[in-house]
């Protein structure tokens, strides 16, 4: 069955070129499989000061990243990946550890100087701290997502992996909880001899009617 992506009427209504639009979420994919070309620090940083200007709850923007990228770094990284994320993340060029960080409200007072004593009044509610950097972390994951393929990049997602044993080896002596893995680089045109394809086939999406209700 093909799935349709052309433009709907609706469309029109944005503010941004429809090529965009493609890039960023008609034509992207989750991807398997990369060349060998780098992703340097610079190209996150480009999108890092784009991204993090979504909102979060209380500017608290709880997002850290682990960029992984050496042979030690990638091994043990890929020792807690499920058996079949393994290859995927060996073979990219790199590797986003994505995490929360439970202490962001040590970082309040810069954050959100209007909010007096935010920071104190965090300080001794961990579970309180780790149900909201979770959430705040996965939003600005979204945004982190949109923002590599905007920088033309493909980008793989995963939460199949053995997140406490991660924390463990890779996050240990921070707050930092992992709660998925990018890996991020540019797909081959041609993926013979790469074991498995860039991309499965485009599945359906469901419309608009399927998902709201208007009160």
């Amino acid at each position: 069955m093909s799935i349709d992506t052309a433009p709907s009427s609706a469309a029109a209504d944005l503010r941004v070129p429809q090529e965009i639009v493609d890039l960023v979420f008609r034509d992207a994919r989750t991807v398997n499989t990369f060349t060998d070309g780098e992703v340097t620090d610079e190209q996150v940083r480009a999108v890092w000061d784009v991204v993090r200007w979504g909102p979060t709850a209380m500017n608290s923007l709880p997002l850290r990243l682990l960029l992984v990228r050496t042979g030690e770094g990638r091994e043990r990284l890929v020792d807690h990946m499920n058996e079949g994320n393994k290859a995927k993340t060996r073979r990219a060029p790199l590797s986003i550890v994505v995490a929360a960080d439970v202490d962001f409200h040590e970082q309040l007072p810069r954050l959100a100087p209007h909010m007096a004593g935010a920071r104190d009044n965090f300080a001794g509610i961990e579970d309180v701290r780790a149900r909201m950097s979770r959430d705040n972390a996965f939003l600005q994951a979204g945004y982190l997502i949109v923002g590599l393929r905007a920088a033309g990049l493909h980008v793989g997602p995963m939460t199949g992996y053995d997140a406490p044993g991660l924390d463990a080896d890779l996050l240990a002596g921070s707050g930092w909880r992992s709660i998925m893995v990018l890996n991020v680089g540019s797909t081959p045109q041609d993926v013979e001899g790469f074991g498995m394809p860039a991309s499965h086939p485009r599945q359906g999406r469901l419309d608009f009617e399927d998902v709201a209700r208007s009160i």
